[in-house]
């Protein structure tokens, strides 16, 4: 069975808005390593509109370099992208549709690597359903005054257990979460 695992960057005060995170190299060789240890990516429409227009192709001189192994990995990777208001996706994606638990389950159950899944209501929906096998919280040293934040409306606290942590020069620190069971 293929675990789900969620990443996703933060503020100290709990703002994951991307434009309040500083973009940097550590930061993007965190992101290929996560990409690298999962077959498939499983987006709402909002992630993937803005991760398609970040770094679907051809874009050049546009970004520094050391973003490029970053955005050839997202855009070789297979996306998931549950919708309810997307006719069509492309970009290797396919629409996820229907019982968001049962879809899910079901990708779970292809043998791979993993899923990995970004953003901030469809993570909720997947909290919320017992469905992540591992959080990655990556805190940035910054505070934002703004929101939105992470797991807003959770329905009941999901108890984790700290697996690991991860220093940037920059000062962001990623840890790494499994829930108790």
């Amino acid at each position: 069975m293929r675990p789900l695992r969620y990443s996703i960057n933060v503020t100290l005060d709990g703002c994951c808005d991307h434009r309040a995170i500083l973009p940097d190299e550590d930061l993007h060789r965190n992101g290929v390593e996560n990409l690298n240890r999962a077959d498939a990516l499983l987006f709402g429409r909002v992630t993937y509109e803005m991760m398609e227009a970040a770094f679907r192709p051809p874009q050049t001189g546009t970004r520094p370099d050391w973003m490029e192994p970053f955005a050839r990995t997202i855009d070789a990777a297979k996306k998931y992208v549950v919708s309810s208001t997307l006719d069509r996706v492309d970009w290797n994606a396919e629409l996820v549709r229907g019982d968001l638990g049962k879809a899910v389950q079901q990708l779970k159950r292809e043998s791979g690597k993993g899923l990995l899944v970004g953003g901030v209501k469809l993570p909720l929906a997947l909290a919320e359903l017992g469905l992540i096998d591992e959080y990655e919280f990556v805190v940035h040293p910054r505070l934002a005054g703004h929101g939105p934040t992470l797991f807003a409306g959770l329905s009941k606290r999901v108890d984790l257990r700290l697996v690991s942590r991860l220093e940037f020069g920059s000062g962001a620190v990623a840890m790494q979460y499994e829930p108790r069971r």
